[in-house]
């Protein structure tokens, strides 16, 4: 049976991410899912009976987003190890950062299967993390960012597939939440809101790109600090939530906005991350957390095992316990960073804090977002109802 998660959070995850990598020169080389996941079970944070396995998705469930001819194609690629040129040419498997690896894949397949039974699970409310789940780039027909489906957009497809028609995505991750803001362009019942570093790839996301209008995009200067965060959840975030009053909210906590992170430049200690966690819960009936991004495996790790330790209300140790600080003892990174790591990598949960100035291009971001919201939507159907949903692509 599974667990309820309006009775506690829920936490979704697979053995599938341990050993499995994009290539020992990419920036998913590391352990991400399975560090986060260790350090849960060895600060004693578990619930009851475990985390529960993300379901690999099958492409009959990919379908409602995903072109059936480039899910054949990925299945085509895991059977024989590589991608035909035509195949790379069309769907960008085996190329643009999106290698041919042995999981290519049920890897993606699993983050989907997690996304969409944390929309099941939450049907009638609740708390789901799924720190799998996050790729929020990927393409109806192609692979992009290191992103080869979209787990984001099927989770929100089965919250409307549900009746819901009142949903929040909210993206921190450093780069622009783009494949997940293209699929709901002309569909009100999803307001995306991104915070991201400005003039970071996919290059999108401006102040002024609002997708008809139910979009809101931060982009943020370079250096970004835990005040210019605390400022942006004040101004911007939480009155956008408190206007639309959503049902259900989806929050994508990329990890890359740490400041040890090496495929951004923005200055957050996993502070702010929490910060944002917590003062989401209980704005909606609904809230699941996922991953996303993150290239520095220590402080993926540590900021997501602490998602889970908000959510559940844990006090976080000053000192982490022997065994936990074994998990982070163990890892390797052969970046710059990985070939001496500071202690407080391997003893420490929680960051220092990284406060700073609030920057005037801070401030006026955070006023744009909020300027001409969108009338605020009742819900119009009851979850279980038969609303009409956008089209499978």
């Amino acid at each position: 049976m599974l667990p309820n998660p309006r009775l506690r959070p829920v936490l979704i995850g697979s053995e599938i991410y341990r050993h499995s990598s994009y290539g020992p020169k990419h920036p998913l080389a590391i352990p991400r899912v399975s560090t986060a996941l260790d350090l849960i079970t060895a600060l004693g944070w578990l619930p009851e009976g475990g985390w529960v396995p993300a379901p690999m998705a099958t492409p009959g469930d990919l379908a409602r987003f995903h072109h059936p001819d480039y899910v054949a194609a990925l299945l085509r690629a895991e059977a024989t190890r590589q991608a035909d040129p035509a195949d790379r040419a069309r769907f960008h498997i085996g190329a643009h950062g999106n290698p041919v690896y042995r999981e290519v894949f049920s890897r993606p397949a699993t983050s989907a299967g997690g996304c969409m039974l944390a929309a099941r699970l939450t049907a009638a409310g609740g708390v789901v993390h799924c720190p799998g789940g996050g790729t929020h780039h990927g393409r109806p027909d192609r692979a992009s960012g290191f992103c080869y489906l979209n787990d984001p957009v099927l989770g929100l497809l089965t919250w409307l597939d549900q009746g819901l028609d009142n949903i929040l995505y909210l993206d921190i991750d450093a780069h622009h939440g783009d494949g997940v803001q293209d699929a709901f362009h002309h569909d009100p019942r999803v307001f995306t809101l991104s915070v991201h570093e400005d003039g970071r790839w996919p290059f999108t996301g401006g102040v002024d790109d609002r997708a008809g209008g139910h979009a809101r995009n931060l982009p943020v200067p370079a250096g970004l600090n835990d005040s210019e965060m605390l400022w942006l959840l004040h101004q911007a975030i939480l009155p956008i939530v408190r206007h639309l009053r959503p049902q259900a909210i989806m929050l994508q906590c990329g990890a890359d906005a740490l400041e040890e992170d090496p495929l951004s430049r923005l200055s957050l200690s996993n502070n702010a991350h929490w910060g944002v966690v917590r003062a989401l819960m209980g704005e909606a009936p609904r809230l699941v957390v996922l991953g996303g991004g993150g290239y520095n495996p220590w402080s993926v790790g540590r900021c997501w095992a602490g998602i889970w330790g908000v959510l559940n209300g844990h006090a976080i140790p000053e000192r982490l316990p022997a065994e936990a600080e074994r998990v982070l003892r163990a890892l390797a990174f052969d970046r710059a960073a990985g070939r001496n790591p500071p202690e407080h990598w391997f003893t420490t949960l929680r960051d220092a804090p990284r406060p700073g100035v609030v920057r005037a291009t801070v401030q006026r971001v955070a006023a744009a977002a909020v300027r001409d919201l969108p009338a605020r939507r009742e819900a119009a159907h009851p979850p279980g109802s038969a609303p009409d949903i956008i089209a499978a692509r």
